[in-house]
């Protein structure tokens, strides 16, 4: 006897990608941790297979008192979270303009939110087709589809004609469409837009014959490369067409190494007070309809860290360390995939790699069968770099260039 109704969503057994961790895990337990690679976590870990946690973030969080995480926190944040996210998410560039922010259950939160107040049921959400499997769920959840662009031509650039191509399609059945684009360091490729991929991106929004509600997914924005670098494509936002708002979605769970805290933020950069102030009560709306308040805890750390210099300069420095050390694993990972032959999606940063390939799921099964755990998507292999040594991320990349080979 069945009692849920699907609505139009398709419910798995499991979640692939926790059903797949969990056979790692058990066969690390089995096996011990030199025996098993287990690149399928999207959280960084040490290369002793341990989870980063920043000293400096845990020094604030030892600093709470009973009130900073028992009560309630303010539907749309607290004003220092709010003010600590501005700083963290633009660094130098902070725009001028309209800026509004709202508090969510990681960045995760900060997709549903968008795709609850500026789409309607039964419209299609744009993005890439390389992205994170959840979108595909959130727009499902509510109601919408997902709709894809090719990200990469056949040269592995950056595909503004195919994204030129669907949005005006959708534009002929939509009169607004939610566009989220993942950048910088991409899950799952890694690849990063660069500032000749925006100026195209720009032009082609602001040409749209609808209005465009620019989504930006910038979770892994603070392992994307140096600080100033990664967020020199900010200004030129301010050159968006009258058509299109800019909302960003932030992560301060990944920014502080603080996942389990769950919590992150929607921030939107309007033009006009009018519509500042119109995603200010819509996303208070749909925050109090489904989860109400977040993390108390997390925002008064996050306000903590962002409000004292010396502890900013601190948790930098060491999320510094940690950023540098997974770019090395990046760059050893696509070395070793090339001295074998095999290249991988366009990669710039980031906690993931991306291998094209024409059989994932028997790809995938092989690797398990060698104790090596990598997700299998639609069109290729993913692997966690985040997540394995240095010298786990050569085993891995040579014994998928080998199957490949």
């Amino acid at each position: 006897m069945n009692f849920v109704k699907e609505n139009g969503r398709t419910i798995p057994v499991a979640d692939k990608v926790f059903a797949l961790s969990g056979r790692a895990q058990a066969a690390i337990a089995k096996k011990g941790k030199d025996a098993v690679i287990n690149a399928t976590v999207g959280a960084l870990l040490d290369d002793n297979g341990d989870l980063v946690v920043m000293s400096s973030v845990v020094d604030a969080i030892k600093t709470l008192s009973p009130t900073d995480y028992a009560a309630y926190a303010p539907i749309t944040g607290t004003p220092a979270f709010k003010e600590a996210v501005q700083k963290a998410l633009f660094g130098k560039y902070e725009p001028s303009g309209h800026i509004s922010v709202c508090v969510t259950p990681g960045g995760t939160g900060s997709i549903t939110s968008v795709v609850a107040n500026y789409s309607n049921v039964g419209d299609e959400v744009l993005t890439h087709d390389w992205c994170w499997a959840n979108y595909r769920n959130i727009c499902s959840q509510q109601g919408r589809k997902l709709r894809t662009f090719r990200f990469f031509d056949e040269d592995g650039a950056f595909d503004a004609a195919d994204l030129e191509k669907e949005l005006n399609a959708l534009a002929k059945v939509q009169d607004q469409v939610v566009l989220m684009i993942n950048t910088p360091a991409h899950n799952p490729t890694g690849y990063s837009l660069s500032l000749n991929d925006w100026g195209k991106l720009i032009a082609i929004v602001n040409d749209a014959p609808c209005k465009v509600v620019l989504f930006l997914d910038i979770a892994y924005i603070d392992y994307a490369g140096e600080e100033d670098e990664v967020r020199a494509f900010i200004p030129m936002l301010a050159g968006l067409g009258d058509n299109v708002l800019p909302i960003f979605g932030y992560s301060a769970s990944k920014t502080l190494t603080a996942y389990g805290m769950r919590c992150g933020a929607i921030v939107c950069m309007a033009k006009t007070e009018e519509d500042a102030e119109e995603f200010r009560r819509a996303s208070e709306y749909a925050a109090r309809s489904t989860w109400s308040n977040c993390n108390r805890s997390a925002m008064t750390v996050m306000g903590k860290i962002y409000s004292d210099p010396e502890l900013q300069a601190k948790v930098d420095e060491e999320r510094r360390v940690y950023r540098d050390m997974l770019l090395e694993r990046g760059r050893i990972f696509e070395q070793t995939l090339n001295e074998n032959g095999v290249k991988c999606v366009p990669f710039s940063a980031g906690f993931f790699v991306t291998i094209a390939c024409d059989d994932p799921a028997a790809v995938g099964q092989k690797l398990e069968e060698q104790d090596i755990f990598c997700l299998a998507l639609a069109k290729g292999i993913r692997v966690s770099i985040a997540s394995i040594s240095k010298e786990k991320c050569v085993k891995c990349a040579e014994a998928i260039a080998k199957l490949l080979k």
